[in-house]
């Protein structure tokens, strides 16, 4: 029962709301192996995200690809209808965590030395956590943006988005009407320059998905004897010629752009020859515009045989290769001549790479929104080497940039905590967040 005194109690501020939800949503167990019969599913965290959106007022759908695959949609109409809406969308899958390798229980949503803690805290259930936020303040204080923001909170982003975005897209597109461009996940995180600039990379490209398994076959027999026809020798000899080689580099628009910028500021010489050199200089985010100046292709899974002294006939290998935009089939012959002609290639998921330009009203609405909330702010184009619903949704013709806003201690090696041990997210990084989002989409 609720007393008036209760019910009179002034609402959250969304910076103090952020953290709670984002709380919440860490202690439910979204877990994607890839496998129905195995991941957790997404159910119990969309039914919590609609209750939410409900209590303010917000009518939402629910829509399920499968068992426990639940997806939730929701639309907040703008000022001038007339303009594109804007999609901002979450993934509320998580990829396994194993406990005994954690500080924290990875579904604790533990609060500690100013992070809160948890599978899911930077990829991305403090995004989710923030626009509901947002919505929810807004929805309490009469706000209206001035487009129709349209929200999408999905399953099944971690392998490969079937039951989340390319279900909605493709089965419910009508929920993405007037929809014109769109922002996710993994940008509008800063990267320290020095105590008074932060460059803030926004995603505008992301690399194409083109997963495959590599099959070999040999003659079977007792592992005993000499072999010289064994599937599993053939299979380790391109598994290794394709984990050693180096892809040529390619300097795509959005990574001279990015590089542009980075030299200017950190005062770095650029060789547009030896683009590396560059990158090398960029500390803990190296890693991630490393791998965005050429194809990569790295072996995941190995599976053969079915006794330790029986020589298979078969042998299999998972290689996850990302491809730079327009470099897919090239990245496929260069696969080929890599294997040879007596290993068979199968394609497990291929989805395109992504581009677009930085620049445009949305673009400079980002910009000011972070500049306002930091003054040392400069926002700056860039590639993300994975990828996210954005191949999704872009089907439909949107326009899609990674803009999930934090501020980041400059120690914090941000890269390493996607799908690592110990993934945290700093507190008052959320209620940066909070603040930019309120003010970006407000007004986009």
């Amino acid at each position: 029962m609720t007393s008036n005194a209760d019910s009179a109690l002034p609402a959250p501020a969304p910076t103090d709301e952020v953290v709670d939800l984002c709380r919440d949503l860490l202690r439910i167990d979204t877990t994607n192996t890839g496998d129905n019969a195995t991941s957790a599913g997404e159910r119990h965290a969309a039914e919590y995200v609609a209750a939410k959106l409900a209590e303010v007022g917000v009518e939402s759908v629910l829509l399920e690809s499968a068992p426990g695959r639940a997806n939730v949609v929701a639309r907040i109409p703008g000022t001038e209808p007339s303009r594109g809406a804007l999609l901002v969308h979450g993934h509320l899958d998580v990829v396994p965590a194993d406990a005994d390798e954690w500080s924290v229980h990875p579904f604790s949503g533990e609060l500690r030395d100013g992070y809160l803690w948890g599978r899911g805290a930077i990829d991305m259930k403090d995004f989710d956590a923030m626009v509901l936020a947002v919505v929810r303040h807004w929805q309490r204080t009469g706000v209206r943006p001035t487009r129709d923001i349209v929200l999408a909170y999905t399953a099944d982003e971690e392998a490969g988005s079937e039951y989340g975005a390319h279900f909605l897209a493709h089965r419910h597109r009508e929920l993405f009407d007037g929809c014109t461009e769109a922002i996710g996940e993994v940008g509008g995180f800063s990267y320290t320059v020095d105590d008074s600039r932060r460059l803030y990379l926004i995603e505008t490209a992301q690399k194409g998905i083109d997963w495959l398994r590599l099959h070999a076959k040999g003659r079977p027999g007792h592992g005993s004897m000499v072999h010289d026809d064994n599937a599993v020798t053939a299979l380790a000899e391109a598994v290794a010629r394709i984990g050693r080689h180096r892809f040529p580099v390619v300097v795509t628009d959005t990574v001279r752009a990015f590089l542009e910028e980075v030299s200017e500021v950190l005062g770095i010489e650029l060789d547009p020859d030896d683009p590396e050199a560059a990158i090398a200089k960029l500390g803990p985010i190296s890693n991630i515009i490393g791998a965005t100046i050429r194809n990569t292709a790295n072996p995941t899974r190995l599976a053969a045989g079915y006794k330790d002294n029986v020589i298979p006939g078969r042998a299999s290998a998972t290689i996850d290769c990302r491809s730079l935009p327009g470099q897919s089939e090239l990245l496929e012959r260069q696969l080929r001549e890599l294997v040879g002609p007596d290993i068979a290639i199968e394609y497990v998921q291929r989805q395109p790479a992504l581009e677009t330009t930085f620049d445009g009203d949305l673009v400079a609405a980002m910009s000011a929104a972070l500049v306002a909330e930091d003054p040392g702010a400069r926002p700056v184009p860039y590639m993300l080497s994975g990828g996210t619903d954005a191949k999704a949704f872009s089907q439909l013709g949107i326009r899609c940039f990674g803009f999930a806003p934090l501020r980041l201690p400059a120690d914090l090696n941000f890269s390493a905590l996607f799908h690592g041990i110990d993934e945290r997210v700093p507190v008052d990084g959320l209620q940066f967040g909070v603040r930019v989002l309120d003010r970006f989409l407000r007004t986009c």
